[in-house]
């Protein structure tokens, strides 16, 4: 196995020139606008869009709007809940990336698991999946960081190693990614409105990140997620 698995699969064909002229245009949006005194709210707003996103694709028939008012449902509480939490776990990331994402969980799963489920994987397979993915974190790797965040999401949506709300974790954890290795420090990007929009492409490569035997659908899935990224870009508050 390669010592540095994530830039293996970031040197996939098509892969570096896609996530490099993703990056490209997420750089112009965010020094030619971010990088003025950009207002927190612009902060709030994309976590908050992003919520309501994560909550559709999570099975919530909440309205942006009814969530903005605090009338949303269940999955869509949790989701917002959860996008509290994001931010407040950029150093936890970068020391302790399996305390993180046992966090998220904790966060967002609040209520309707008995305490003991809460952070912990469902099973011994799911343990050491957020294990190894917890190693790749910590470790040295040249993978740009946009790939980072696209494999975590993957890996968690598809492993669903906790007992619930594993597709709100792993989106959340995605953006976690995004702000803590410097690509969007202020989380003015909005992926998951990206992939809602994207949903029928977001959602068919997951199911090939699943089930392939061998690279071509993660392959498929990084190609998807270059766009989503960018498209993320386009829908962010600075864009209004």
């Amino acid at each position: 196995m390669s010592a540095d698995p994530m830039a293996t699969l970031a040197s996939l064909e098509g892969v570096p020139s896609a996530y490099a002229a993703t990056r490209d245009g997420v750089d112009v949006l965010l020094r030619d606008r971010g990088l003025r005194k950009t207002p927190p709210a612009f902060t709030t707003e994309s976590l908050l869009r992003g919520a309501a996103a994560s909550a559709v694709l999570e099975g919530s028939t909440a309205a942006v709007e009814q969530i903005r008012a605090g009338e949303g449902d269940e999955v869509a509480t949790a989701a917002v809940r959860l996008s509290t939490e994001v931010l407040a776990q950029v150093p936890t990331l970068r020391q302790a990336p399996l305390q993180a994402l046992a966090r998220l969980h904790s966060t967002v799963a609040a209520g309707t698991l008995p305490l003991a489920d809460l952070g912990r994987p469902r099973d011994a397979d799911s343990a050491e999946r957020l294990r190894v993915l917890a190693g790749r974190l910590s470790a040295t790797t040249t993978a740009p960081a946009m790939v980072v965040a696209a494999l975590v999401h993957a890996e968690i949506a598809t492993a669903a190693p906790f007992a619930s709300h594993n597709g709100l974790v792993a989106r959340a954890a995605e953006r976690l990614v995004l702000v803590s290795r410097g690509v969007d420090e202020k989380s003015l990007l909005v992926p998951e409105q990206a992939h809602l929009q994207l949903r029928p492409q977001y959602e068919s490569n997951l199911r090939a990140y699943a089930s392939a035997t061998g690279i071509n659908g993660v392959h498929s899935w990084l190609l998807y997620a270059a766009e989503a990224y960018a498209l993320a870009g386009e829908l962010s508050p600075l864009r209004d």
